[in-house]
């Protein structure tokens, strides 16, 4: 893909002002650019006569199916290209399964049985087909995972954010999540989100003005809409940093690795889906290591060039790229992980990204392995859940309150923040795990690591982005994640050398900023 715009010109704040939502009066006012994904219940085909009655009048926004990787707990080493690549099929089914209930969303809500029938049914049968190849190759050198057929059914389900305005009991605590039928008729998803919900944030909850272009809201025709964006001048600060103790550690580290002002983007995830392109299903930006892709071998990486200043920093950052919902086309327009994703719109380059490495409010670091891998929060976490969530939205100024599950609206002057704390505890053993995140963890309240793992240098990155104020932006999402911004989610690769990481550690428990 080649290079994007930069910044927001003077045009584009025009564009987004008008075409958005404008804050004025302590309220907003919406208009149909970011209407409602839909109303009412979600529907799974089961035969329940008062779920199918409600679900023929709702307006249903996406497609939400368990996620099988986070109950695969082992993967021999010979089973895991096969593994990672059935996993990844997995998502290729659900984004081929949300394109069509895309196309048939109109059909879908006058007969729900159409959708058991044309998309659920044969979803899980593929999804049945890939899970019993995962069993097989990790049953030809181990114990095969069980119970992974269960989460075969997926189902489909309105946008929550949408629920809220039926819910006449003021419960703040459902936008993200509030659960859908799934085939047993339980409750599947608690997202609540976390800090943000308390806040006032249905002030902007004016989403039902009904967009009739594509499939529901947004540029994209999924999302984002109203309910997804707060002022963030209505939101009480809620950050709280546990208290350094004798024996903590605490200096820092940065590295300085650009913006990525070269332009460099892909839809890959060499971590998730490795050897598998566009296995995110949407464009990530890359700062530092200019090998990756879904086909980098630790090899690649090592040999690669590098953006950041010090050569001997060769790590890999990415994050879902962020795009002003402004109607421009950008290159990968007709490109996978782009248009033909519903990722569209004007790919924004961050005004400021800042990598920090900081210590252990309790004890000391050890240096990481080379070639750790770290995934933080949760691409998937609107139809996942919270649980592994992570995502930290806020404004300059006011990063005091952050923001998990909405976007915020940053007064005249204030610029977007989107920043990641990674997780600071590793298992003392493995670069990897079979999910992706069991070989790290984060430090409890006060700052402790659990048991067996020990604390290792804790990335922080906060990106900064020139955008119009008010709605108008998302970061790239899987199609049926709806662009929420719960979704957002960080990676990282070390490939520090030796000498260099031993720098860290030292500066960092010796109390030292060093860069």
């Amino acid at each position: 893909m080649g290079r994007t715009r930069k910044r927001s010109t003077l045009a584009n704040r025009a564009i987004v002002a008008s075409a958005a939502l404008i804050l004025g009066g302590g309220g907003l006012v919406a208009v149909n650019t970011y209407a409602s994904a839909g109303e009412g219940w979600s529907w799974s085909g089961q035969e329940n006569e008062q779920t199918q009655t409600k679900a023929a009048g709702a307006e249903i926004s996406t497609i939400d199916c368990p996620e099988v990787a986070n109950d695969i707990r082992e993967v021999p080493e010979q089973a895991r290209p096969e593994v990672d690549g059935e996993l990844a099929k997995m998502d290729s089914q659900i984004t081929d399964a949300y394109k069509q209930f895309a196309d048939q969303k109109e059909e879908i809500e006058r007969d729900p049985q159409l959708a058991q029938n044309a998309i659920l049914n044969p979803l899980k049968d593929k999804r049945t087909a890939s899970i019993e190849r995962i069993s097989i190759a990790i049953g030809r050198s181990g114990q095969p995972p069980q119970g992974l057929d269960s989460l075969a059914q997926c189902s489909l389900r309105a946008d929550d954010n949408a629920d809220n305005q039926d819910d006449q009991n003021g419960d703040q605590n459902n936008d993200d999540g509030q659960g859908d039928i799934g085939q047993d008729g339980g409750q599947n998803g608690d997202q609540n989100g976390g800090q943000d919900d308390n806040q006032g944030d249905d002030q902007g909850n004016d989403n039902g003005q009904g967009d009739d272009q594509g499939n529901g809201n947004g540029q994209g025709g999924n999302g984002p809409e109203a309910a997804d964006f707060v002022d963030i001048q209505s939101v009480q600060p809620n950050v709280q940093q546990p208290q350094q103790r004798r024996g903590g550690s605490r200096g820092s580290f940065a590295t300085k690795c650009g913006t990525n002002e070269n332009g460099k983007f892909n839809p890959d995830n060499v971590i998730v889906a490795p050897g598998v392109s566009n296995g995110a299903h949407h464009m990530h930006d890359y700062v530092g290591n200019q090998a990756n892709d879904a086909f980098a071998s630790d090899d690649d990486l090592a040999n690669g060039d590098t953006s950041c200043q010090n050569q001997g920093d060769k790590s890999t950052y990415y994050w879902p790229v962020l795009r002003l919902q402004n109607g421009q086309n950008e290159n990968d327009a007709d490109a996978d992980g782009g248009g033909k994703d519903q990722n569209v719109g004007e790919i924004q380059t961050p005004s400021q990204v800042t990598l920090n490495f900081v210590g252990n409010p309790v004890s000391k670091v050890t240096a990481m392995p080379r070639f750790l891998r770290i995934i933080t929060g949760d691409a998937k976490a609107f139809v996942n859940g919270d649980a592994n969530a992570n995502a930290s939205w806020s404004c300059t100024g006011f990063e005091d309150r952050q923001l998990k599950d909405k976007y915020p609206i940053c007064p005249e002057g204030s610029q977007v923040v989107r920043s990641f704390k990674f997780q600071s505890c590793w298992d003392g053993q493995n670069t990897d795990s079979a999910n992706h995140r069991t070989h790290v963890a984060f430090a409890d309240e006060n700052g402790n690591c659990g048991n067996g793992f020990q604390a290792i240098p804790q990335l922080v990155q906060r990106i900064v982005y020139d955008v119009p104020p008010g709605p108008g932006f998302a970061v790239d999402s899987f199609p049926e994640q709806l662009h929420k911004p719960v979704t957002d989610h960080g990676d990282f690769i070390n490939v520090f050398d030796e000498n260099l990481m031993n720098k860290v550690v030292n500066c960092i428990n010796n109390g030292q900023k060093c860069r």
